[in-house]
């Protein structure tokens, strides 16, 4: 399941994400969105967790928390976007 990180910290790392998410369950990958001109962060990532369930418990339980000083949001991508 393809999950959306927003609101995150221009100071986020792929690593602090993958951090994050890995007490929940098997993450795939964990990336943080890059401006692909500069490689400045655009405060938004995504994580692919392949078990639903956890990923579902992740979001869950992510949702409007606090990662490196900022409120973050997390959700489900809708299937067609990825």
């Amino acid at each position: 399941m393809n999950i959306r990180i927003s609101n995150i910290s221009l100071n986020t790392t792929d690593a602090q994400l993958r951090k994050l998410f890995a007490p929940y369950g098997n993450v795939d990958t964990a990336r943080v969105d890059r401006n692909a001109l500069n490689g400045r962060s655009l405060k938004s990532g995504h994580v692919s967790m392949p078990v639903a369930a956890q990923a579902m418990q992740a979001i869950a339980s992510l949702d409007r928390t606090t990662l490196d000083g900022k409120i973050i949001s997390v959700s489900q991508l809708p299937s067609e976007l990825y």
